[in-house]
């Protein structure tokens, strides 16, 4: 079951979030639940099919996949050669 929630919302955003739910013709309700899920989904689950994130270091992690896994260890080795 579904519980209340008062939420206080200064009115330029209160009225800003109004309009974009009637521009997408759903309620200032399903508006928020759709927000909320959104913001508070898993990083992995944001950039599914293919479409960016929009936080850039979840988006930066993909340039990251696969790479070697002791960077930690041997970051100078990467950066700067191998040591002698």
């Amino acid at each position: 079951m579904p519980e209340r929630t008062t939420v206080v919302l200064p009115a330029l955003l209160k009225q800003r979030a109004v309009a974009r739910a009637r521009d997408q013709g759903i309620s200032f309700g399903e508006l928020v639940r759709r927000a909320l899920e959104k913001a508070l989904s898993p990083p992995e689950d944001r950039g599914r099919k293919g479409k960016p994130a929009g936080d850039p270091f979840w988006d930066n992690l993909k340039v990251c996949e696969g790479g070697p896994s002791d960077v930690a260890l041997h970051h100078d080795d990467y950066l700067y050669g191998p040591t002698r």
